[in-house]
């Protein structure tokens, strides 16, 4: 009799890597090691085929196979008999294997080398536990996971709804869902990435990086972030120990002669030694509004439970965004005071670059792209006119900006501009004065510059 797959959850995640052994019609034998076997429901397995190898070879000649799969907290050792059934090259199990393989290889510059051929689908016809296998292992580590689960979904659910739902501003909402992360799951290291317009992503909201999260970018299709944007597709990986599994890959590659071929590996933000990742698309009225990016250091920190939970609190949090970013003026709502005070101090200088919309704080990169349009615009109707107090109705209808007509993401860019400002500008803020409107706060006098 086969137990349910599910109860055993822990050896699908990758975090060790198992023994896969084929043999040729002749009975040659041949065992590799896969990075990952991938649970597809309780009575079947899927192998990556990623290479036209000896082990794809084999199935096709000699359609059954064996592999070992370890417990990464208990280490408990069990053998699974497979029989090759099917080999799939699209559909919802290929997209979702195929996401996880393109962030690995798009960030170790192997994209077109290392990629998915085909999700080999294997009917589990034996499972059996390799006894005395931990002769001597203390038995307290079978019992490291409580009863019942890590949390309760419905009360987690509930706890995070009723922060989402308090939320009157897109930056209320953003800080509101990554402190439930933080306070709920313990997840310390999280950011909201949003598409910028140009094929990228750039981070609007961040916890765990300090100040080197805002502002963090990544170009669609790049790492396991940018594959699930370009994508739409929830993936998760095993952060460092694939990372090393592709680089062992680039480094055969180079080993052969095909260096020429390959692109430089690309830095992304995050954790430089994150040992899991998970991230989720941000999708709503079948628009991208961002991604929501989540890793750690354990590798164990994200299970099954948390990728299906965590799909239904992304789609509450796309939803609120598609909200909040309609939100315009309200005529009704007093602007606020003025808050510009510029005091009797050397000048600031901003330099703004015509040719990428790059401001500059002094000699310091600031912002770019709208945002540092936005800026710009800002600045100077400060300066020519001593004007303080704005409208993002009035931003849209600004020709230059260059925003679209629809959906615009306006709100995402002022968040941008006003954690950078905080972080590399303090002289200058930007302090919401009621829905749709804000006022420029200027400590220092202000030079502006402008180069091509």
């Amino acid at each position: 009799m086969i137990p349910r797959l599910s109860r055993f959850a822990r050896c699908f995640q990758g975090v060790l890597p198992s023994a896969l052994a084929t043999c040729a019609r002749d009975g040659t034998p041949n065992v590799t090691f896969v990075s990952q076997v991938y649970f597809v429901d309780d009575r079947h397995v899927a192998l990556s085929c990623q290479f036209f190898n000896k082990t794809r070879r084999n199935l096709a000649e000699h359609p059954w196979a064996q592999v070992e799969l370890w417990d990464p907290l208990t280490y408990e050792c069990f053998r699974l008999d497979l029989r090759f059934l099917r080999a799939e090259t699209s559909g919802p199990l290929f997209d979702s294997m195929a996401v996880r393989i393109q962030a690995i290889a798009s960030q170790t510059g192997m994209t077109g080398v290392f990629e998915l051929l085909s999700a080999d689908v294997c009917e589990v016809t034996r499972f059996a536990e390799i006894e005395g296998y931990l002769a001597g292992a203390p038995p307290a580590l079978a019992t490291l996971e409580p009863e019942g689960g890590p949390l309760n979904e419905l009360r987690a659910l509930q706890c995070l709804s009723a922060r989402i739902s308090r939320a009157t501003r897109l930056d209320e909402l953003l800080d509101a869902t990554l402190d439930a992360f933080e306070a709920i799951f313990g997840f310390g290291h999280a950011m909201v990435l949003v598409p910028d317009g140009g094929g990228r992503l750039v981070t609007i909201a961040s916890r765990g990086y300090g100040r080197t999260g805002v502002g963090a970018e990544v170009a669609f299709g790049e790492g396991l972030i940018g594959a699930v944007a370009a994508g739409r597709q929830v993936a998760r990986a095993g952060g460092a120990r694939d990372l090393s599994y592709g680089r062992a890959i680039r480094d055969r590659v180079v080993a052969a002669g095909g260096g020429a071929t390959l692109r430089p590996e690309i830095p992304l933000p995050g954790l430089p030694d994150a040992a899991a990742q998970l991230a989720l698309p941000l999708v709503a009225s079948d628009r991208l509004h961002g991604v929501l990016a989540l890793e750690s250091r354990d590798p164990l920190a994200f299970d099954d439970w948390h990728e299906a939970f965590l799909q239904i609190v992304a789609t509450q949090v796309a939803m609120a965004i598609d909200h909040l970013s309609d939100d315009d003026d309200d005529p009704d709502e007093a602007p606020g005071a003025a808050a510009a005070t510029a005091a009797a101090a050397a000048p600031l200088r901003l330099t703004f670059y015509r040719g990428d919309d790059c401001v500059f704080v002094g000699d310091d990169y600031l912002v770019r792209n709208v945002p540092g349009k936005i800026l710009w615009k800002l600045v100077n109707a400060f300066t020519r006119d001593g004007r303080t107090q704005f409208s993002n109705r009035e931003l849209r209808l600004d020709p230059w900006l260059g925003l679209p007509e629809l959906r615009d993401n306006l709100e995402s860019r002022l968040i941008l501009l006003r954690k950078r400002l905080e972080e590399k500008c303090q002289e200058i803020r930007m302090i919401p004065a009621g829905r749709g409107r804000f006022v420029l706060s200027v400590v220092r006098p202000l030079e502006l510059v402008e180069r091509d």
